[in-house]
C-alpha cells in the first residue's frame, strides 16, 4: 500500500486543533467577569492562529465541545 499521509500542526488525522487554557476571570473584558466568576473554572478553547472560539465552565467541558466540532483539543499551559 502506497498512500502518502501528510500531518500537520494544524490538523490530526484531519480534523483541525484547537487549544484548551484555563482563563483567569481578569484576564476576561469586563462584561465577562463577573459571569466567568460565578461559574467557577473557565477555560477557553483557541485555534491555531490563537483566535479564542469559546469560553466554557471547565476543562472537561471544553474538550467535549471541540470534539462534537470535529476538532481535536490539546492542552496548553
Amino acid at each position: 500500500m502506497d498512500t502518502k499521509f501528510a500531518e500537520t500542526e494544524e490538523t490530526l488525522v484531519g480534523r483541525p486543533i484547537v487549544y484548551v487554557r484555563k482563563v483567569e476571570a481578569d484576564d476576561l473584558p469586563e462584561e465577562v467577569r463577573a459571569q466567568a466568576r460565578a461559574s467557577g473554572e473557565i477555560y477557553a478553547v483557541h485555534n491555531t492562529e490563537g483566535e479564542r472560539l469559546a469560553l466554557v465552565q471547565g476543562r472537561q467541558l471544553a474538550f467535549i465541545l471541540a470534539r462534537q466540532h470535529d476538532m481535536t483539543p490539546v492542552t496548553v499551559h
